[in-house]
């Protein structure tokens, strides 16, 4: 007999999958190793930056007050009477109408109002001593980073939550984070099912498709910051799946099928998870693709039954299983941004379903208009390669209009 299910909505989904999630254990790993992690604490500097006063320019450190009278007409000379390399500190005090010889990035010595940049001078010699020719006024504190411009001692500059990318990683190297506290990468399990999939440099027989979904739920589930896991293809064999699947329990947080999560004779995923006493939050969802994706929990592991068409499968993902590994992650960013986005062409298909059609957006001044791209089917796989967007059809028995305004949420692209 065909199981029978209860659809509900997708937002329900969203909140039983949200309500249930947990963030990992925090651990410490050498800065070189924290890119694309998550800070598990706030970044503070322990300093100012800059710490001193430094030059912003090459030139010369001066005292602005000496050049208020230059012109071309009547150019005034300084004697030059240090030089200091970045990473040096001249240990003289500006007197009237001298000048200091300064790199950028260099402190700048007392007394010192301004910095007259190199290609704003032109040096000479005199009886063994440079001289510097100012042909123009230098206004006061021109070129100078004073202490603290940047970053303030105390000031948070990277709150806990936050995924480290470049900047972040210049910002902890500048404040000496040599370990930075981190969340635990979950591993996530992946395992395709069915008899007509192949291995992906196998050739290619009557009835038989190549596996190409676990390849790309592994790109998703890296590209999130956690490490999949590949365990291969699952028989068509209850008993054996079902101790596969519970051996795999053992050394993931989370595990994902790819097929098998229908109501066809040989579909074991909801058979499977009833005789791991698994807590359903739901097995079926009013919307299309994806709506017979499954999730539930075993203990404190995640189990997801996903669809075995492509679109459904990824759809099914980016959907329920993000925000569940966004949280482990210790991201504050749960689920795909999300805007309004205008119709380039009219959706005439009705649906009793909200879908998720794969679709492109694009800005038009300061308007986004989104149009589908490829089929708008589960089983269609191409249109992910172009798609950025996921368009949010809400369910419509008269379809929508060109120029009607519907959500979109972005993907990582």
């Amino acid at each position: 007999m065909v199981e029978q299910r209860i659809p509900i909505p997708v937002e329900e989904a969203i909140t039983r999958v949200k309500n249930r999630t947990k963030r990992n254990p925090i651990e410490s790993v050498p800065l070189e190793m924290a890119d694309g992690r998550v800070l598990a604490e706030d970044l503070i500097a322990d300093h100012p930056i800059p710490s001193f006063d430094r030059s912003a320019f090459d030139g010369f450190a001066i005292r602005a007050e000496d050049t208020a009278q230059a012109s071309f007409e009547n150019p005034i000379t300084l004697k030059v009477v240090d030089d200091i390399g970045a990473g040096a500190v001249s240990d003289k005090t500006l007197g009237e109408k001298e000048a200091i010889r300064i790199m950028t990035g260099a402190q700048i010595p007392s007394g010192t109002t301004a910095i007259l940049a190199l290609e704003l001078s032109e040096t000479f010699e005199n009886t063994g001593e440079t001289w510097v020719r100012v042909n123009r006024p230098v206004a006061r504190n021109s070129h100078i980073s004073r202490q603290g411009e940047d970053t303030d001692q105390g000031e948070i500059i990277a709150r806990k939550g936050r995924r480290i990318t470049a900047g972040e990683m210049s910002m902890l190297a500048t404040f000496g984070y040599a370990q930075v506290n981190v969340y635990r990468q979950p591993v996530v399990g992946i395992y395709a099912t069915g008899t007509e999939l192949l291995p992906v440099d196998a050739p290619l027989t009557p009835g038989k498709i190549r596996n190409s979904n676990s390849y790309m739920l592994q790109s998703q589930v890296r590209a999130l910051g956690a490490i999949p896991k590949y365990y291969g293809i699952l028989p068509d064999d209850y008993d054996l799946c079902l101790q596969k699947v519970r051996d795999t329990l053992e050394e993931v947080d989370f595990l994902m099928t790819t097929g098998g999560a229908s109501v066809g004779d040989f579909d074991y995923v909801q058979d499977i998870m009833r005789e791991l006493d698994a807590h359903v939050l739901f097995n079926k969802v009013s919307m299309r693709p994806g709506s017979v994706t499954t999730v539930s929990t075993v203990g404190d592991k995640w189990l997801f039954g996903l669809s075995g068409n492509p679109a459904a499968c990824y759809v099914g993902f980016e959907l329920f299983a993000r925000p569940v590994l966004k949280t482990a992650l210790g991201s504050e960013e749960l689920e795909l941004p999300r805007s309004k986005a205008v119709l380039a062409h009219d959706l005439k298909k009705p649906n009793r379903f909200t879908r998720f059609v794969r679709a492109k957006a694009s800005y038009n001044g300061s308007q986004v208009t989104v149009q589908s791209v490829g089929l708008d089917k589960s089983g269609v796989a191409s249109a992910l390669v172009e798609a950025n967007v996921l368009l949010i059809v809400p369910p419509n028995q008269e379809g929508y209009k060109a120029g009607e305004e519907l959500d979109v949420m972005w993907l990582d692209r």
